[in-house]
Formats: C-alpha cells, structure tokens, sequence
C-alpha cells in the first residue's frame, strides 16, 4: 500500500522539532478554546435559567422569599446575588459608623453595592474571552509558521536532490498544508464562540442591570401604594365635595 505523503500522520513520522512545536501549540489552543466553548455554553444557558426566575422575585411576598426564589434557579444566580446584595446592604449600610462608606448618603450606598456586584459579575462572564480571541487571533499565525518551516523543508529537499521531482517534496509540501488548515480549524470555533458570548454577556449585563436598577429603586424610594381617591386626585375629590 502506497504510503499517503499528504496525511496528518506523515507529519506526526517525519516532522522535526519545529513541526512537533507547532502541532503541540496548536492541539493545545484547540483544546483550552474548546473546553471554554463548552463551559461558556453551560454558563449563559444557566444565566438564562436565573433571568425567568426574576418575576417569581417580584411576584413573591416578602424579599428573603424572592431571594429565595432566585435561588431555587441557580445556587450561583447573579441576579440572587444581587439582591443579596440589596437587602444587606438595606439593612447594615445605615449602620455602618465609624466607616468611610458611612459617610455616602443610604441611597447613595445601595448604588455603590449593586455597582460593586455588577463589576464582579461582568468580570467572572467575561473570564476566558481573552483566550478566545487571542487563540482566533494568533492560530492561524501559528499554522502559517508551519507552512513556512514545510515550504522550507521543500526547498532543502530540491536543493539536496537536484531536481523538483514529486516525491521530493510532496512530503514537506503536505505538512505545510496540514498546519495552514490546522491553524485555520483552531482559529475558527474560536473566533465563533468569542463574538456570540461577547453579544451573549452584552444582553445579560443589560438585563441585570436593569434588574439593579429596579432594585436600588424598590429599596431607596419604595413605598407603599396609597389607596386614597381624595389624595390621588384631589381636585376631584374637592369638586365632589363642593356638589354635596
């Protein structure tokens, strides 16, 4: 049987160090963007487990009920965190004398935690993204180098032998056209996955955000919806009365 000089396994055979180098820098790229790929995934589909639990937060009696709520969602919500957040702070930032932070006005002290946790949250979703693009950006320089070093070897190969006859170069030749599709295989999914989870973390930081929002308004300026027709509208409930 005729031995495939172009085949994947004919490099692994006659590749030098720097070929070896090249396949082992890119097996591990694939591998490092691969595992994040599938991590990402497993993340934004539990953040958008959590972000249907926010209107059982709101429709709950009490908010220990709708943290709790939250909660049954995803252990690690970050929309339960940030309603921890909320209600700690609710209750201690008052009281916290003797602290630099004491001296921020209660509202002013809710938004400074939600701030906080918000930055927390972005940094632990945008974790790993750097990989992605640096792997999507640097692969398929990687392979290129690959192509050139096969190219280089070509060139040997005719130069020892005296003549361009296939067989000569098909082997060199065939490795560098294995590392450029290998460079390009491992950018790809990379570049993919990066630019789908950048737009993925960009709604769920709008969505949180809002939720925080919300939050810091229900804990600063709620209050209980008065029923009271001649406190609402007041000039019809005087108009009412001057017609009795």
């Amino acid at each position: 049987m005729q031995e495939n000089s172009f085949g994947f396994a004919h490099v692994l055979a006659n590749g030098d160090g720097v070929s070896w180098t090249v396949t082992v820098i890119l097996a591990l790229m694939s591998l490092a963007s691969w595992y994040l790929i599938l991590a990402k995934t497993l993340d934004w589909w539990r953040m958008r487990r959590a972000a249907r639990a926010v209107g059982a937060f709101w429709s709950a009696g009490s908010v220990g009920e709708g943290i709790e709520r939250l909660r049954a969602a995803g252990s690690d919500s970050p929309y339960a965190q940030l309603a921890s957040q909320a209600s700690i702070c609710n209750a201690d930032c008052e009281t916290a004398a003797g602290r630099l932070a004491a001296r921020f006005d209660p509202a002013e002290q809710m938004e400074r935690a939600l701030r906080q946790q918000l930055t927390s949250t972005q940094a632990a979703m945008e974790n790993g993204l750097t990989l992605l693009a640096t792997t999507g950006a640097t692969a398929p320089f990687v392979g290129l180098f690959g192509t050139v070093w096969g190219i280089y070897h070509a060139l040997i190969a005719i130069g020892l032998s005296g003549q361009a006859a296939l067989e000569k170069v098909a082997g060199p030749v065939g490795e560098a056209l294995i590392m450029t599709a290998a460079g390009l295989a491992v950018a790809l999914p990379a570049v993919f996955a990066y630019n789908a989870f950048t737009r993925a973390n960009r709604v769920l930081l709008a969505d949180l955000d809002a939720f925080a929002h919300d939050l810091h308004a229900f804990f600063t300026v709620g209050k209980p919806f008065v029923a009271n027709s001649a406190q609402i509208h007041p000039m019809r409930a005087r108009a009412a009365s001057g017609a009795a």
